[in-house]
Order: structure tokens, then sequence, then C-alpha cells
């Protein structure tokens, strides 16, 4: 039986040590709007029309409001404050460039540079090991559903594939040099295939000394654990080192209707239970063979959490290992990022940047997705709450 972990995740002294009176009051304010879906669904689309709309004060109060909360900046630089403020809390950052992919060659080019220079970027700050991609930042969706699908490719598709493979190369290549590491998001089902080979050829490339290239691996899907362990099993084989990020995912909906529109199996596990039992023996996986697997357990779940520090524990492994890592979002549980840096593991948060406008996709989803989590959200608003009080404030 696994030895429980000591950590108290409800400390919220600890949990909010980073943020003034009067931001924990704006966090407050943010937080008790969120928590009504049918405010955050009209916020949503009022937002986007007046954007488009090029409004005047929006793109300001968007800033100042739910950017602000979950986002570093609108520039590399410009996250340099908040990079600051999670070393001050012991915690790394992970920088994501939030714009939502293109459709065109030059778009796709741009995305690699600015990937580039995020790794240049990163090498100049140390707590800054990762930076994070998607595949559909760099190609043509449909291309890679193409190609998964085994069908023929016309010769300008197959040079278009090729200028996809050299894209994700010059980004692994330079994070090699640099000793950045890179984490490739899973995206949806039907594209995934396609990037599992493009990211396992990257990792083969460049995974032979030190895990630069993780792929990740999304358990709400049934099959992915045991692609998880033939990952490893072909990382032995071939003589490189597995990079593994674990989510738990984060397109069901999308999935569950396309199976059944199409008249396919789904892909998602029967329900909740089968998706944790999955994600909780994935973290016992990568911790038992963490010598060959460098980890990220990308989680906002407190138990997941609590198990890899136990797991570590119990093991006697250093709690600072380099393939053993923790992840949550930049704005949310706090109280999990920052009682794990207190208590010495590896802990980051990651950071998505990027102009306001382009990055405001990744804000809605967030605001929905986590109205729609309705315990999540309440149990974030009751800990800052808790603080609040703690603190003395109204």
């Amino acid at each position: 039986m696994t030895k429980k972990t000591s950590i108290d995740f409800t400390n919220t002294a600890i949990a909010f040590s980073g943020k003034t009176d009067k931001q924990l009051k704006k966090m407050t304010r943010l937080f008790q709007l969120m928590n009504h879906t049918w405010l955050v669904n009209i916020g949503s689309k009022i937002g986007i029309a007046a954007l488009n709309l090029n409004l005047p004060f929006v793109e300001t109060t968007i800033k100042h409001t739910i950017f602000e909360q979950f986002c570093g900046g609108t520039t590399l630089l410009g996250c340099q404050p908040v990079i600051n403020q999670l070393v001050g809390q012991k915690a790394l950052t992970i920088l994501d460039y939030g714009a939502e992919a293109k459709t065109s060659e030059l778009d796709f080019n741009g995305t690699m540079n600015e990937m580039i220079r995020a790794i240049e970027f990163a090498e100049q700050n140390k707590s800054v090991p990762v930076i994070s991609m998607k595949i559909t930042g760099i190609s043509r969706f449909a291309l890679l559903e193409k190609i998964q699908n085994g069908a023929a490719l016309t010769e300008a598709e197959k040079t278009e594939f090729k200028n996809v493979n050299k894209r994700l190369d010059a980004i692994c290549y330079a994070a090699h040099n640099k000793k950045v590491g890179v984490f490739v998001d899973a995206e949806e089902s039907w594209i995934q295939d396609t990037i599992d080979f493009l990211v396992n050829k990257m990792m083969k490339r460049y995974n032979g000394e030190r895990v630069i290239v993780y792929n990740t691996f999304q358990m709400y899907r049934h099959d992915r654990l045991q692609y998880l362990i033939d990952s490893y099993e072909e990382a032995r084989k071939e003589g490189y080192l597995l990079g593994a990020k674990l989510v738990r995912g984060a397109y069901m909906e999308k999935e569950r209707a396309r199976a059944a529109a199409l008249n396919l199996p789904s892909p998602i596990q029967p329900n909740k239970k089968a998706t944790d039992n999955d994600y909780d023996t994935a973290i016992q996986f990568c911790v038992e063979h963490f010598t060959h697997i460098g980890s990220c357990n990308a989680t906002h779940n407190m138990n997941s959490c609590a198990l890899q520090a136990s797991l570590i524990d119990q093991k006697n492994i250093k709690k600072n290992h380099p393939h053993l890592n923790f992840c949550q979002l930049y704005g949310m549980s706090d109280n999990l990022t920052f009682n794990l840096a207190d208590a010495g593991y590896n802990v980051a948060k990651y950071v998505p940047y990027g102009p306001v406008q382009d990055v405001v996709p990744y804000l809605i989803r967030r605001a929905q997705e986590n109205s729609a989590i309705s315990g999540d959200m309440n149990r974030e608003y009751e800990l800052i709450v808790r603080e609040m009080k703690r603190r003395g404030l109204k």
C-alpha cells in the first residue's frame, strides 16, 4: 500500500503567498463570475464579437481580467515578471505560445520561428526548462488527418509534409542544442497517430542522452495506458529515453460526438473512474521506470499529485529528480503547485503567452471548461475565500 504524502494541499498561506491582498480580491471576483456557466457562455460570444469589431476598451478589459489571470504576457519578455514571481515561490515555468493554429505555410513558419525564439529565451532562464507546442501550429490539420487515414498524397502534399518534418526537426534540434525540453501536445484521435509518428521520430533522434522531446498521453482514451507501455518498450529497444507528459485529456465531448456521428467505437473511457485508474497506473509506471522515462504529471487532480509525491518518497528518489515533474496551468490550482514546490518537488506552471486577440480562443476554452466543471471551480473559489478570511479581508 502506498504511503500517503504529508503535504497539506489545503495550506492557503503557501498557495497564495505570491498574491497581494488586492490581487486576491480581484481573483475572488473573477472566479465568482466564472462559477456561472451561462454568464461565461454569453460573455465569450460577446467578447469575440467585440474584438472582431475592434470596439474600444475591449482588449484592455480582457487583458486586465481573464488574460492577466491565465497568461504570462503578450511577448516572451513580457512574461519575465511572471517567471520571476514563480521563481520566488520555488516554481518553474513552461512557456506556451498561445496563438491558435493558422493554415498557411507562412504562418506555420512564423510559429516555428516563435518556438525557436522561446527556446533561446528559455536557455537564458534556468527556471524555464521546457516549452510547449502543438503539431497543428506547424501543419495543416487536414494533412495530418489524410496521412493517418492512409490516403495517397499528391506531390504537393508530399512536399508539404516534408516541410512539416523540417519545421519540427528545426525546433527539436534547437531544443537539443540549448538543452531545453519540448512538450508536444496531444490532439484529436483522428490525427494523433500522425503526431505520434512525428514525435517518436524526434525522440529517437534527440533523446539519446537526456529527455528533450516529450509526447503527451491522454488517459481519458482507453488505449493510451497500453500505448505508454509500448512507447517505453520501443524506446528501450531503440536506445533512447522516453519523454511522457501525462494528462487526462481535453477533447472528450468532441471525440464522443464524432464517434457517434460516424458510427465508430468511442476512443473515450466508459467513465471517469476508468480514466482515473489508468492515469494513476501511468504515474506508477513512470515512477517505477524513472531512470528511462522523463515524465510530467500534468494534472489539477489532488489525489494524482499526492500519489506521485508518495511514490517518490516511498522509493527514496530525490524529490527534484529531473525525470519526475508536476505541472499545473498558470492561474489555477495554486494550492497544488506551491505546496508541492514548497515541499521540494519539481513543479511548474504552464504559462501561455501571445497577443491578446490571438490568445482569446484559449482563454474562452479555459473559462468554459472550468465553469462546466463546477466542482473544480468551486474548489478554486473556496480556497481563495478561505485565504481571504485568513487574512481578514472582505
